[in-house]
């Protein structure tokens, strides 16, 4: 395209704030139009995240004062509910809207008002809302207005799940997700349970009880199945600063068990840029996907028997979180899907 997609961001101090910025300010095609933060009003963003000095020249704006109507997409990298009470505004304005919360990712607002502990304000913009996960949805997103971009942990373990899912490969009453994410997963504020000397050095699980993408992954691996599923998704803390694991669990349907697997995998995800299938045997690890917005996938069959085991890892703050979201916003505006997202994973 000729002109550049003028981009706002509404809460741009966190972490996936900063890993929207860190890609946008690469993006050939991207304009930087406005960065909000009430908190942080006349601050320079390059003041309060050095890694953008030189790359991005905006100051934080409030979102009444940021002109974010002039926009052609605005991405909410908010607390949730946030995007719903602004989204009406934005929509009447021809403002394409992607939130990083999850806001629109349920579209059961019953199940959504359980586990947010809100009102939903706008079931109707809902309603017409599209899930970001694109190598699912490519088609509905390319011609949506609203993108409720994925979870992270959901991402994960849908992608994994997808193929043998689509093809009815697997019993679906006990599906196991045992999956690790770093401590930026939490978000960038203060809290005991992410200070240093509690999640360095150690290493948990939370959510057990219950979890909030519990009920995301439910309802898009019910899509993919045409039926419920019984699933298991224990989260745990990992003390690592970014990355996550997802080490998923399945049983092979007896009349698929002369199915191979990894051929299976490979030619479902042959033309998806950003999922790579890797070699049999493989034993994928967080640091190969760190800062990329790739993410790896491998294939487990002990004893060639009835269990098929599926490592998936992504980078929770790209491929989890803000890399999807500039996915999204290339297949909204036309764009080739890999633009401004080419970065190779950082090693060591």
């Amino acid at each position: 395209m000729s002109e550049k997609i003028k981009v706002g961001i509404v809460g741009g101090t966190g972490y996936t704030g900063v890993e929207l910025l860190r890609l946008l300010s690469q993006h050939p095609q991207v304009q930087l139009h406005a960065i909000t933060s009430r908190k942080e009003e006349g601050m320079k963003v390059a003041e309060m995240f050095p890694n953008l000095r030189g790359k991005v020249d905006l100051a934080f704006s409030t979102p009444e004062n940021a002109a974010l109507t002039e926009c052609d997409v605005v991405f909410f990298a908010t607390p949730h509910g946030v995007a719903m009470a602004q989204a009406k505004e934005l929509l009447a304005a021809g403002v394409k809207i992607i939130d990083l919360a999850a806001d629109f990712r349920l579209q059961d607002t019953a199940v959504f008002e359980k586990w947010y502990k809100m009102p939903h304000s706008c079931p109707d913009i809902l309603a017409e809302s599209c899930y970001g996960l694109v190598e699912l949805n490519r088609q509905k997103i390319a011609n949506s207005r609203v993108i409720g971009n994925p979870g992270c942990y959901p991402t994960t373990v849908i992608l994994g799940l997808a193929p043998v899912l689509e093809a009815s490969l697997i019993e679906l009453d006990h599906i196991i997700a045992d999956c690790k994410s770093g401590v930026s997963g939490a978000g960038r504020k203060a809290e005991v349970g992410t200070l240093f000397s509690e999640a360095s050095d150690n290493f948990k699980a939370y959510g057990v009880s219950g979890h909030r993408h519990h009920p995301e992954i439910s309802e898009q691996l019910a899509k993919l199945a045409g039926q419920a599923v019984g699933l298991t998704f224990v989260p745990h803390l990992v003390p690592m600063i970014r990355g996550m694991l997802s080490t998923i669990y399945v049983k092979i349907k007896p009349e698929a068990l002369a199915t191979d697997f990894q051929k299976f995998y490979e030619e479902r995800y042959a033309h998806e840029e950003f999922i790579d299938v890797m070699p049999a045997g493989s034993l994928p690890e967080t640091r190969s996907v760190r800062a990329s917005n790739q993410l790896r996938i491998a294939l487990h069959r002990p004893g060639n028997g009835d269990t098929l085991i599926i490592v998936v890892v992504q980078d929770n703050l790209v491929k989890g979180a803000a890399g999807q979201a500039v996915q999204n916003m290339n297949v909204l505006f036309g764009l080739p899907e890999n633009t401004g997202l080419t970065q190779v994973a950082v090693l060591p």
